[in-house]
């Protein structure tokens, strides 16, 4: 049992994921304008909230908001579950095979064994759909790999009842009404977009957004002093990963969303938003540096003095930056 379904590649998995279940029932959405529209682009500190044993970080929003808010943007309808049992779960997924849906799942990262052993790690956010079914093994599209995979079934239920924190619980997501192009208000849609990532990034809160960089940048500067170097080196590198592996993070993010403004500028005849974007794409170089000197850092191959104090001044910097982007953002809608 295998739909007729084509696999497309992306950067990120739940854009991934919502851009090919469109592209199948017949609304063709790239990845960023997807990302875009979900408000993808976001920041969040939650020292309070251990993950690997490093205080939390986010560069995106809960998992699942980025698809429904994109939805309700354009009048789409997702039906989603989660379940108590394992079989009620893949009796539901069966179903969904056997009327032809395909369907998005929530799953865990750590089991799933196509993936490289150096990208495995207790991260139950990751998003992939299933599009059919071959004897005991399931068809698996995971936009983040360039080819699809298979999982059996006890495969699959393990990776879709990880534990842990945000544990997927069986999710299972799909559109049940996809509006036709031509009936999308696109630019009441990108506007409002784009004012809901300004106002999370502007957001007068101390963990979000801008703010929340500059919480961070501070806490840098006094990790090495406070629970010491080891430590220090290790939030460092957890901050890394939280950047540049899970989700595609910081700089990924900025590419992305900067393909967005592209694409949205050029729809909505908005020449503002195409010079914004290349802004987005120079900040997103920066991010990318950052990781890399952070990097540098915990691998002990800094031969700079005074590091962390350093890299705090660094993203200080970005948070400088990305507060005039998005208020220049904000103003250009």
């Amino acid at each position: 049992m295998q739909l007729d379904f084509t696999h497309h590649q992306s950067a990120h998995c739940e854009s991934g994921v919502a851009s090919n279940l469109l592209k199948d029932k017949g609304l063709n959405l790239s990845e960023p304008m997807v990302f875009g529209l979900g408000a993808g682009i976001f920041y969040v500190y939650l020292p309070f909230l251990k993950v690997s044993n490093a205080p939390g970080l986010s560069y995106r929003p809960m998992p699942g908001w980025i698809f429904s808010r994109m939805a309700r943007r354009l009048g789409v309808k997702i039906k989603r579950r989660k379940f108590s049992s394992p079989a009620k779960a893949q009796q539901q997924l069966d179903e969904n095979l056997k009327l032809n849906i395909p369907s998005g799942l929530q799953v865990g990262v750590y089991h799933l064994p196509y993936f490289p052993d150096d990208y495995r790690f207790h991260f139950n956010a990751h998003n992939l759909v299933i599009y059919g079914k071959e004897g005991n093994e399931y068809l698996v599209s995971d936009p983040t790999m360039e080819g699809v995979h298979r999982l059996t079934e006890k495969e699959l239920e393990r990776v879709r009842f990880a534990k842990g924190v945000l544990a997927p619980k069986g999710h299972l997501y799909y559109p049940t009404y996809v509006p036709a192009e031509s009936d999308i208000d696109w630019t009441q849609a990108i506007r409002k977009s784009i004012r809901k990532a300004c106002n999370d990034m502007l957001a007068p809160v101390p963990i979000v957004g801008v703010k929340g960089m500059r919480t961070v940048a501070k806490a840098i500067a006094k990790w090495p002093g406070k629970v010491g170097i080891p430590k220090a080196n290790y939030y460092l590198a957890q901050m890394v990963r939280m950047q540049e592996e899970i989700g595609t993070g910081g700089g990924g993010f900025r590419y992305i969303y900067s393909a967005f403004l592209q694409e949205a500028g050029h729809k909505i005849n908005n020449p503002a938003l195409l010079e914004l974007s290349k802004e987005m794409t120079e900040i997103g170089d920066l991010w990318r540096d950052f990781a890399v000197n952070a990097s540098r850092v915990y691998k002990k191959r800094s031969n700079q003095g005074d590091v962390y104090n350093t890299l705090s001044a660094e993203l200080l910097h970005l948070a400088d930056l990305e507060e005039a982007f998005f208020k220049k953002l904000k103003k250009a809608v």
